[in-house]
């Protein structure tokens, strides 16, 4: 062989050589990048599902419910409900009964210790100064005026697009509870409301006797100046409004 045809085959085989002997290397690369998702994936649901006192496998049959019709019929729903209403056995129904019970309290002690934070900075850096009161004196959509100073009774404010806003009127409906219901960004609009109200199930019946009342919220969120979002369902106490849990 001549020495430029050597030499040549040598400057070729120079070239090619990383080309195909990185290829190995690259491979297990991609089987770990492959393989990571799926194990962060893991984490983060165990992680979650800890947060509830759930196991991985309550998790992944929460996860699957959701996915049935259940999901459809209650997207929102959380874990602890839908493996409750779900249950394949009244141990399974008592346990997740009382996870949520636990929950539901450290919820409450978060919310009230904070409400015991806010009423605090107001005194602080508002000293002296009342809080304005939810007006009486407006009529709503669907009573004559809002019996809310001294009443007792619970005002609720919602908003349009909030599902959490229509579970919560739904659970104070069934419990009994009277409530003069506020819409925020109603924009004076009569029929906004009574869409609203038909869309979350009110009754009628309640609001024509006046145990349920619909209103425009016209700035009374606002007033109030109370933290958190929407929705919130507020009652008077010692004459300061505070939100329930």
């Amino acid at each position: 062989m001549k020495p430029s045809i050597l030499l040549s085959v040598l400057v070729l085989a120079s070239v090619q050589w990383p080309a195909w002997a990185q290829q190995p290397a690259t491979a297990p690369a991609r089987n770990a990048q492959s393989q990571e998702r799926p194990l962060a994936a893991r984490v983060l649901d165990d992680r979650t599902a800890s947060e509830w006192g759930l196991q991985r496998q309550e998790w992944e049959r929460y996860r699957e419910l959701m996915d049935g019709p259940l999901g459809i019929y209650s997207p929102n729903l959380d874990p602890l409900s839908a493996l409750g209403i779900e249950a394949r056995t009244d141990e399974e129904r008592r346990r997740y009964a009382e996870l949520q019970v636990q929950v539901e309290a450290r919820r409450v002690e978060k919310l009230l210790a904070y409400q015991r934070a806010y009423d605090e900075a107001w005194q602080r850096l508002n000293p002296g100064m009342q809080r304005v009161n939810l007006p009486d004196d407006k009529p709503g959509a669907g009573t004559s005026s809002s019996p809310l100073r001294g009443s007792g009774r619970m005002a609720v404010f919602v908003k349009d697009g909030c599902a959490a806003c229509g579970q919560l009127v739904q659970r104070l409906q069934s419990s009994g509870a009277e409530f003069d219901l506020y819409m925020v960004g109603s924009r004076q609009d009569d029929a906004r409301i009574r869409d609203w109200a038909k869309r979350a199930q009110i009754d009628p019946a309640r609001v024509r006797a006046g145990s349920i009342t619909l209103n425009h919220d016209g700035g009374r969120w606002l007033s109030l100046g109370l933290p958190g979002d929407l929705p919130a369902a507020v009652r008077e106490v010692n004459g300061q409004w505070q939100r329930q849990p």
